[in-house]
């Protein structure tokens, strides 16, 4: 008998505790204040259509070669990187609005300034790694969602953070790094 009320009392606790996450998936998103949460569907299906962009960038034989960061927030892509033409640019927002679920494209691609040396390559992916290494461990930097390129010396950051307090303080951490010559900002206010 007692076997009964524990299998009667642990099956629905069990059941519960395992339906209780999914419940979360469902709530509405909070658009109180400027910088609405995003449930965890939302970011999923942003994970999704950065993932689709990627892959459409990649497949297309004009902008396949490019060194491009894909941020996706609410349906809103943030392209950036270098780019060798203004072509390359046009065909990048084009090939994004293109996929399913991206509602805006912010196209950020900057274009390459001369030849880049293997040299020049190997200080900029040192810049880079640098630059990350130095947001992680700041503790105003909560967000992972930066992006950041280096070429010849010139940082670019994008991607969605929480204030523009935040953004200015990841363009200094940036300008502080040994080997930047300039930083671009274009981080993005989460909404």
């Amino acid at each position: 008998m007692n076997y009964l009320r524990r299998k009667n009392f642990i099956i629905p606790a069990l059941s519960i505790s395992l339906l209780l996450p999914l419940a979360a998936c469902n709530k509405a998103p909070d658009t109180n204040g400027p910088n609405a949460a995003t449930t965890i569907g939302v970011e999923i299906d942003d994970s999704v259509v950065t993932t689709k962009v990627k892959s459409a960038l990649m497949a297309d034989e004009l902008v396949k070669s490019m060194d491009v960061k894909i941020e996706t927030r609410k349906g809103e892509v943030l392209i950036s990187g270098f780019a060798d033409n203004q072509i390359q640019i046009d065909r990048s927002t084009t090939v994004a609005m293109a996929v399913e679920g991206v509602k805006k494209v912010d196209n950020k691609l900057v274009l390459k300034d001369g030849k880049q040396t293997v040299g020049n390559k190997i200080d900029d992916s040192v810049i880079t790694a640098e630059v990350k290494a130095a947001m992680l461990s700041d503790t105003q930097m909560k967000s992972m969602d930066v992006a950041v390129v280096t070429r010849k010396g010139e940082v670019q950051l994008s991607g969605f953070v929480d204030s523009e307090v935040q953004a200015t303080h990841a363009q200094e951490i940036a300008k502080g790094i040994s080997g930047v010559e300039s930083v671009i900002n274009n981080l993005k206010i989460k909404k």
